[in-house]
């Protein structure tokens, strides 16, 4: 199985070198790891202070494991946080963020890549977040001692790890020194194959959104002049292609009472256009917006990054993308300023969607005409809104709190 894990991850690098010249996130992909090894080798030079390893999917990943990143930061001033990512969304947009010291792309794993990368970097602690099980660099981190976390980890019975076929990759779990899982039924399957080094923690995504609702809100003038009629705001956040279909009956009923911010998954040219095509002569580009006439403008698209979680302070709705297809989005966000949320059918394997689904406090659609229903029951009933606003910050603020379960048991995880 190692063999055949070694050649799956080779065709994979080489397929993204292919398609690397039409396809630009591969390209990033391809370009950040050229030289990647001795660039990571001069940066970090012979810096002599302890260091700490975290490692990060991609954006997603980031902003779950940001509340740890931090509290590691405030509570152990003297070590140097080491962060790296798999993906350009990732790594992209957050390469100069403050809080660590060395940002890298990972290399791809391969036992030289990971005995190169270890030699080099040489943490105390190796730290992962929610998945991303890469078998050299952790069974190298193991073979020197160094001890491996995972937190917010969440497992499903029909993984690979549970199947009668999955020794290999239930031995990559092995490797961890501590698995901190958000739910009791993932640390149950975890001990039904026989690992006791499990913990439930919760998750720390709770702690990122509320951290951010909490916080001063940000000076988005173009936004506060938008909103400034006091008509009832929907956030759009994450939109996909596929959404827009289901989208558009409901913004073409609400057209004159209802203002519009909407941030697409991916900012490309093609679903800008795509946007602008499905709502003639109604969309304005926030690039092009300014106070004095972002007014007249029915939606307002955000074609930049950065902004969609400071955006739902604005909203009254929410309806959140990719549950059309692949499968939903960040509803935390969302759900950390109340916000009655919307979304597709493809939701299942998201916890925190499942739970506010039966709380009420969510609602999935298969079609136009189911959104817009559910969406009149609350556009009617006042009452009924502020009802759930304050069931799901009940529910958000009680989930919070991994972080601090996490900072007390690393400790006693980290290497002298």
């Amino acid at each position: 199985m190692l063999f055949l894990y070694n050649i799956a991850l080779g065709l994979y690098g080489l397929l993204l070198r292919l398609v690397a010249p039409f396809v630009p996130k591969a390209a990033a992909w391809v370009a950040g790891r050229r030289g990647l090894l001795p660039h990571i080798a001069r940066t970090i030079g012979a810096d002599p202070a302890p260091r700490v390893w975290f490692h990060c999917a991609s954006l997603g990943e980031f902003e779950q494991g940001r509340p740890l990143l931090e509290a590691y930061r405030q509570a152990h001033p003297d070590t140097k946080l080491v962060l790296t990512f798999f993906s350009p969304s990732g790594y992209e947009i957050r390469h100069n963020w403050p809080g660590a010291d060395y940002i890298f792309y990972l290399p791809l794993d391969s036992r030289r890549n990971a005995r190169a990368f270890l030699e080099v970097v040489r943490p105390r602690l190796v730290v992962f977040v929610k998945y991303e099980f890469w078998y050299h660099f952790l069974n190298e981190a193991h073979r020197r001692g160094i001890p491996a976390v995972v937190v917010s980890a969440i497992f499903r019975a029909d993984q690979v790890f549970f199947q009668p076929w999955g020794g290999f990759f239930r031995k990559i779990l092995s490797h961890f020194a501590h698995i901190f899982t958000q739910n009791e039924a993932s640390a149950a399957l975890l001990r039904g194959l026989g690992l006791a080094q499990v913990s439930v923690a919760g998750d720390t995504r709770f702690d990122t959104v509320v951290a951010t609702a909490a916080a001063p809100p940000k000076s988005l003038p173009v936004v506060e002049a938008y909103v400034a009629d006091g008509a009832p705001v929907l956030v759009v956040g994450s939109s996909w292609p596929e959404d827009l279909p289901a989208l558009a009956p409901l913004l073409t009923h609400y057209q004159s009472k209802l203002r519009v911010l909407m941030a697409p998954h991916e900012i490309s040219e093609t679903n800008l256009r795509l946007v602008e095509s499905a709502f003639p002569g109604q969309v304005l580009r926030y690039s092009q917006a300014d106070a004095a006439t972002v007014a007249q403008a029915r939606i307002l698209l955000f074609d930049n990054v950065g902004l969609l979680s400071q955006l739902y302070r604005f909203g009254q709705y929410a309806y959140v993308g990719g549950a059309f297809g692949k499968g939903l989005h960040n509803t935390l966000e969302a759900a950390a300023f109340g916000l009655p949320l919307f979304f597709g059918p493809t939701y299942a394997k998201f916890q925190e969607a499942t739970e506010l689904v039966e709380l009420k406090c969510a609602f999935p659609v298969h079609n136009p005409q189911e959104l817009e229903t559910a969406f009149a029951q609350l556009w009617h009933n006042e009452e009924a809104r502020l009802h759930l606003r304050a069931t799901m910050l009940n529910y958000v603020h009680s989930q919070a709190g991994a972080t601090r379960t996490i900072m007390a048991a690393l400790p006693h995880l980290t290497a002298s």
